[in-house]
This record gives structure tokens, sequence and C-alpha cells, in this order.
């Protein structure tokens, strides 16, 4: 029995359980603060409320882009001094976007005032100063990815996403919650969380003076093309939200974004084994283990998907109790719960869209994602402006999403391919035979624990 515990415990100490932990701790704060918000506020002011933050969400991520990838590439497995110095640039060109969106902040917060789109002006107003409230944040996510210290990982979603769940909990429960005490709250958990990350020094924003303008321009030119595997999502999720925002309106954009934010189900565990596994792709590729490298992408993509096909068959046949469980009663009935099913359906293919994009980095061809993403992009606009001028329905631009997919997926399996040569269907036979490989030893793990305990 106490071998068992044991056991149990020292999953604890796994560093994909502990990203997994991290980042679905975060889904759980997030699902009970939508969950508020679709219950408080009126149908118009969620959607203007999902549009602010689907831009706010797209300026983060061309920063990510930039910076994340490139960070945990250069900085894993290095010396104490070289890590200092790829931290300390990293710091430098954040600092400097930073100061770059203030300035293209200060004539957009005065011209926000004649722009009629709530939404829209709202962004116009705050982008800056949400930039720089979360810089510290976001620069101790990138190296704790890089140290593999997830546990930190943990803590600063606490900070983040637990002090904003918290405050919109209790703005709800005194009837307090509105669209602007809702912007605030957001700009006020990520401060909080900005200072606690500095208060314990994970930052490491004193490294800000190792900088070196070799090591800068390193950075710099990976990340010009990198960008393109950390917004590629995102990207197409912003670019639907502008056209149901200003062809449907705000009230079908509410209605988007419920059936397409309980996709965190697929998204969760999918960003935490991307985040845990780059390290070891990288460490694969800086080793010249060309073979175990491939491998382990085989595995990785392979299990996940595996493991998502039972999650897939029941949110197809229990969206409505799904759709009523985090929205309420009043969206059952109208395009959420087939919205779910679409978007449940075509996330089979998100691992492998996501791991490639990952290991063409670090296979160091970032150009590809770089243009994979303006053919992912304009095939992307192309199919929903199609389907919204012949149907004129939120359906069309559901099923749109999956034609961009399909094109990334292609372009970025043909160079890892030509890096190692193997077979793409071979990845789901890879995947299948290493999840029942694991259930076996875990079965027989438990069956030692039980024997031995008797």
């Amino acid at each position: 029995m106490i071998k068992t515990i044991k056991q149990i415990f020292s999953i604890f100490k796994n560093m994909h359980f502990q990203s997994l932990f991290a980042n679905g701790l975060m889904a759980v704060f997030g699902m009970i603060t939508l969950s508020i918000v679709y219950r408080s506020l009126t149908v118009v002011d969620i959607g203007i409320y999902i549009f602010f933050l689907s831009i706010i969400g797209l300026i983060d991520n061309l920063r990510a882009g930039f910076l994340t990838v490139t960070i945990i590439k250069f900085f894993s497995g290095t010396s104490h001094q070289r890590g200092n110095e790829v931290a300390g640039s990293a710091w430098l060109l954040s600092a400097i976007i930073a100061v770059i969106f203030f300035i293209i902040n200060v004539p957009t917060y005065f011209i926000a005032k004649y722009v009629s789109d709530q939404g829209l002006s709202l962004i116009l107003k705050y982008f800056a100063i949400i930039s720089i409230v979360t810089l510290p944040c976001f620069m101790t996510d990138c190296i704790v990815q890089a140290k593999k210290r997830f546990d930190r990982m943990l803590w600063l979603r606490i900070f983040n996403q637990g002090s904003y769940t918290l405050i919109v909990f209790t703005l709800a429960f005194f009837n307090k919650l509105t669209l602007t005490t809702l912007l605030y709250t957001y700009i006020a958990s990520n401060l909080f969380a900005s200072t606690m990350v500095i208060i314990l020094r994970w930052t490491m924003m004193d490294t800000i003076f190792r900088a070196n303008k070799k090591t800068v321009l390193e950075l710099f030119h990976f990340g010009k093309y990198s960008m393109g595997t950390n917004i590629s999502s995102n990207l197409f999720g912003v670019s639907n939200t502008f056209v149901i925002n200003f062809l449907i309106g705000p009230a079908a954009l509410a209605m988007y974004n419920l059936g397409g934010k309980l996709l965190q189900i697929v998204e969760i565990p999918l960003l935490s084994f991307v985040t845990s596994g780059m390290p070891l792709l990288s460490t694969n590729y800086n080793k010249d283990n060309k073979a175990e490298m491939i491998y382990t992408l085989k595995k990785l993509i392979g299990m996940l998907t595996v493991a998502l096909v039972p999650v897939v068959i029941v949110s197809v046949v229990f969206a409505e109790p799904i759709i009523h469980l985090l929205g309420g009663a009043n969206y059952v009935s109208n395009e959420a719960p087939n919205l779910f099913r679409i978007f449940i359906i075509i996330s089979l293919l998100y691992p492998a869209d996501r791991f490639f994009a990952i290991t063409v980095d670090v296979i160091h061809q970032p150009k590809v994602n770089f243009f994979k993403i303006i053919i992912m992009m304009i095939a992307n606009i192309a199919a929903v402006f199609v389907g919204v001028w012949i149907y004129h329905s939120i359906y069309s631009i559901a099923f749109a999403s999956v034609i961009p997919i399909l094109i990334a997926i292609y372009m970025t399996y043909k160079p890892i391919k030509n890096y190692y040569n193997f077979s793409f269907f071979d990845i789901y036979r890879v995947g299948f035979n290493e999840v029942i490989l694991l259930y076996r030893a875990q079965k027989d793990k438990l069956f030692k624990s039980a024997s031995s305990g008797n």
C-alpha cells in the first residue's frame, strides 16, 4: 500500500504531468470564469469582451511567437553564462517591443473615441498597458519552460488566472460585474501575477545587463520566423472573430466563442505536451539523434490523437448538456452545441499540426512556418468569406477552419520527412502501440503493488 502511494506521488514529479496540471488548472479557472460571465452579462457585452480578448491574445501571441520558442531553443541545456546572455537578450527584445507598443498606443488612445465599435475602441485604448503589465509574467513563463520548472508554472497560473477568477466571482456575487469592471479585473489580475513573480525573483530580469549585440541579433533573426509557430491557431481564430463581429454581429460571436471555448479540453493537454515535448525534441536534435527525435515526435502525436478519440466521441454525443453546464440553458437551443461538435472533430488534426510546427523550428527551418502562416491565412480568409457570402451562416466559418489546418500539416510534414524519412500514417500506428504498452505497464505496476501490499 505504501509503495502504491509513493508511486502515485512520484507522478507529480513528472514534468509532463506538472505541465498538464498547470495548464489544466488554468482551464478549470477559465471555464469557471466563462460560466460566470455568460450568466452575468448580456450576449452583446459578451461578444464585445470576446472580441477584445481575441485581439489582445493576437498581440500577445505575436510577442510569444517571437520569443517563446526562441528562448526555449537557445536557453535549454546551455551553460549558466550562456543562459544569462540568452535571458538578458530576450528581456531587452521584449522591453523594446513594449516600448514600441506604448509609442503606437499614444495616438490610438485618442483615436479610440471616434471608433463606433466598442470592442475595437477598447483595444485602441488599452493594448499597450496590458502588454506592459503582462511582461514579467510572459518572460517568467518562457524561462520556467526553458528550465523545465513546471512547478513554478503551476504557481504562475494560480497567481494569474486564479486571482482573475476570484475577483470575477466576487463582482458577480455582489452584482457588480459589468464590461468595464471585467476589463479592469483582467488588468489587475495580470498586474498582481507580475508583481508576485518579480518578488519571487523568477523573472531573471537582472540578466538584461548581460545582453549582447550578437545574442540579440541571433534571437531576433530566429524569432522573426518562429513567430509563425505560436500564432498559427490564434491568428485564424482572430480572423474569424473579425468576420463574425463585423458581418454577423457580437451576439453571434458570443455563441461561436462558447462552442469553441470548450476546445480547451483538447488544447490544454496538447499545450502541456507541446511545452514539455519541445525540450526533448531539441535535445535529440542538438545531439544529432535523428531516429530518436522522429520516434519521439511520432509517439507524442500518435498517443495524443489516440487519447483524443474517446473524448471526441463523448463530446459529440453529449454536446447539449456540456454547453448547458458552461453557458446556461439559453445557449442549448442555438448554434453553440453543433459548433462544438464541428470543432471537437476537427481537433483530431491538432496534435499533428502543433508538433510538426515546433519540429520545423527545432530542425532550424523557421522560414517554413513563416510562409505556412501566410498561405494558411489566405486560404482561411478566402474559405470564410466564400462560406459567409453563400450561406451567411456561422457554421460555414467553423467548417472552413479545417482547410488551413490540412495545408499546415502538409507544408510542415515535407521538410521533416526530408530531414528523416518516415511515413505519415506510421505516426498513428506508433501512437496506438505506445498507448497499449503504457496501459499494460501501468496495469502490471498496480497489480504488483497490490500483491506486495497483501
